[in-house]
């Protein structure tokens, strides 16, 4: 191992000369970590060219300019009269085209004039500003001597920072671990792989143009290729593990006879998509290792009853099975949905949340402990420390996304190795899916139970909402109900986002009982709200509401969702907002209302939701228009966040890091392990 080189990565920056515990504070947040390794994996996202120019005549307003200038005259600043003036320095290029440097801050006038003195040459370097008043530059970004010129770089790397992070403190702490970095080469012996790594992340760190920090360029595909490697070899180790734990798994004899008996209460017929699925499961039970199962299925497509199918057939030995919703209104809404099946079939099913308290809490573990209990649904109260089971057999995670590897793991360690079937809503296109589950068997439902009508889907400009409410207004009054979702909770001056309060207002003014739910309510108020809005008998007819319904409501009467400002959402988000309708057999509808400053992305990405209602379709396009980090987003905890990999133009390197995993060799095997670290890609059996 390269001790040497691991020990420096580790180090905090605070201990990088010039930082300190305040600077490496603000580093953390920008970066998220304080170590060296994290300012290394935090590449720049342009390059800014300063070249220096002859004369600023022929530059554009909002360029980039580096000019020698001679200094002519100062106009000192200050407060006048009650109005700030700038302190002006007045210069000419060598061709004696006029530039006036202006400066804001008060307190430090003297020290400008001081720095540009009259009839000196100055190198100056900053935005350039074109106004009635002639070339200005504001508070350049570089001024030095003439023999000088070299501390301003003529091609500098811009990081994404933060506050009370310059450019300049990214440039400083770069140069100074890479100088280390050098020191450190030559001392010590390093892999070759090692080194070419160090190599690629150099060439990153000082990039010579724009075209070396694309995504396609040698060296950020080398790193592409490194970080892709290192979770698939993860992956492969955590695959690897299970399939090892042969002797672990207990072998359960069949006690009851009871899929059967599901199949014929169901008041459906499954789709040949669902019992290919359950089919899939079903010999996933026979094997001698742990089950480890993705099912993605788009909105509607009827995971919920494979998962149940599941649960029925470990029943059949007499062991257990927990259903772990994201949410206390979605383990309710499991629970009032499969427990009349449970009851016909003889099934002891229970809920347990963070509401539950007391004896209430006590008699349900009690249950549990004693494996009376078959079924237990519930969030992430069942794997609290006081929740014992008998026999866990089985563990089903609903929305998996919303759930953490240690979540995840915490579930599974309250059984004997059980087996895991986890369920996705959010489709995910087949080469993404291999990197981010690729230690699991994935099924795919990509059929709807027959007697779904197509939501008609329409895109409308929001000066038109008056008009709708009319339209809507005779739906209402013949039983349907209305999702009106917006992206804000209050009015805020730097958007012109309706805010969800205020479009309440507007509503209730039309249809009096409209409800109101968002994530800053207390949640036992949003639950109650988003209950009463669900219940058939209930008056209340629209909802307004946040993105908090995008998961965790079903109201077969809801026949109409509106989304205000829908630009304003990825594909995948709207996809899964409009599949909170047409959940019966009525038709629905769902109208996209854009804002007047629409971009062309914005209408090309409703205009996909409008021509298609197939999910994997969907984000496939929302994959290629706004690339991996935007449609899994930055929060998602269950999934990778790369440094380096762009989807779009990495495809063929997931394949090739996906077969070296697989196919390790013992000088891949020790690179592996580097890369791991260097990529914290944790290696968890089961995981």
């Amino acid at each position: 191992m390269d001790k040497e080189i691991f020990d420096f990565f580790n180090t905090d920056l605070q201990f990088i000369h010039g930082v300190g515990p305040v600077l490496a504070a603000k580093f953390d947040d920008v970066l998220g970590g304080r170590r060296v390794l994290d300012f290394l994996l935090h590449i720049p996202s342009y390059v800014r060219p300063r070249e220096i120019l002859d004369s600023v005549t022929g530059a554009q307003n909002g360029d980039t300019v580096t000019l020698s200038l001679l200094v002519k005259s100062h106009k000192k600043g200050g407060v006048f009269h009650g109005h700030k003036r700038p302190t002006q320095i007045v210069c000419s290029d060598k061709f004696a085209a006029p530039v006036t440097l202006q400066f804001f801050n008060v307190k430090f006038l003297d020290y400008w004039m001081e720095k540009l003195p009259i009839g000196q040459w100055r190198i100056v370097s900053g935005k350039l500003d074109n106004s009635s008043r002639g070339a200005i530059i504001n508070h350049p970004d570089f001024i030095e001597l003439p023999e000088n010129a070299s501390k301003i770089p003529t091609h500098q790397a811009i990081y994404p920072s933060g506050e009370g992070l310059t450019q300049k403190t990214f440039a400083n702490v770069r140069d100074q671990i890479f100088n280390i970095l050098h020191e450190r080469i030559a001392n010590y012996k390093f892999t070759e792989h090692m080194l070419e790594f160090l190599d690629a992340l150099e060439h990153a760190h000082y990039p010579e143009n724009n075209e070396t920090l694309a995504p396609n360029s040698t060296y950020i595909s080398k790193l592409a290729y490194c970080e892709l490697f290192a979770h698939q070899s993860a992956i492969a180790i955590n695959r690897n593990n299970r399939k090892a734990q042969k002797n672990l798994r207990p072998v359960r004899a069949k006690k009851y006879n009871l899929i059967d008996k599901f199949y014929n209460i169901l008041p459906f017929n499954l789709t040949n998509a669902q019992q290919r699925t359950i089919d899939e499961i079903f010999e996933d039970f026979n094997k001698p290792v742990p089950m480890m199962r993705l099912v993605q299925g788009d909105v509607g497509s009827g995971k919920t009853m494979v998962a149940m199918a599941a649960a029925v057939k470990m029943s059949e030995s007499g062991a257990q099975t927990v259903l772990l919703a994201p949410t206390d209104t979605l383990a309710q809404q499991h629970f009032a949905k499969l427990k009349p099946m449970c009851d016909k079939l003889g099934l002891v099913c229970d809920v347990l949340t963070g509401r539950d308290k007391g004896v209430q809490r006590r008699e349900k573990l009690i249950s549990l402990k004693s494996g009376r209990t078959k079924i237990a649904i519930g969030t992430h109260a069942l794997f609290s420390e006081d929740v014992e089971y008998k026999d866990l057999g089985l563990v089903i995670i609903d929305e998996q996304h919303r759930f953490g590897v240690q979540q995840r793991t915490a579930m599974r360690a309250k059984g004997n190795n059980p087996d895991m079937l986890a369920l996705s809503a959010t489709p995910i296109p087949r080469t993404l899916s291999m990197t981010i589950y690729g230690d699991m068997d994935v099924s795919v439902i990509n059929e709807k139970p027959a007697g779904r009508i197509p939501i008609k889907t329409t895109k409308l400009p929001i000066e038109r909402v008056n008009a709708l409410i009319d339209r809507i207004d005779p739906q209402i009054k013949n039983g349907a109900k209305v999702f009106w979702v917006c992206p804000l909770v209050e009015e805020s001056e730097i958007s012109d986002m309706t805010a969800a309060e205020e479009r309440f207002k507007e509503l209730n003014k039309h249809f009096p009982g409209t409800g109101l739910c968002h994530g800053q309510m207390d949640k036992k108020e949003r639950d109650k709200v988003m209950t009463e809005f669900a219940d058939e008998k209930s008056n209340m007819r629209v909802l307004v509401s946040t993105t908090v319904i995008e998961v965790g409501i079903d109201v077969p009467s809801a026949t109409i969702m509106v989304i205000e400002n829908a630009e304003r959402f990825g594909l995948a988000a709207l996809h899964q907002l409009r599949g909170r309708v047409g959940r019966g057999n009525l038709q629905s509808y769902c109208i996209l209302l854009y804002g007047n400053n629409v971009s062309p992305d914005g209408l090309k990405r409703l205009d996909v939701l409008c021509e298609t209602e197939d999910g994997f379709v969907i984000a496939e396009q929302d994959l290629m228009m706004r690339g991996v980090g935007e449609l899994l987003g930055t929060k998602q905890s269950g999934w990778i966040q790369y440094h380096f990999v762009n989807y779009r133009e990495h495809r063929d390197l997931f394949k090739l890091a996906q077969m070296a995993a697989m196919n390790n060799n013992t000088e891949d095997e020790y690179w592996a392990e580097e890369l791991r670290q260097i990529f914290d890609c944790s290696v968890v059996a089961g995981a």
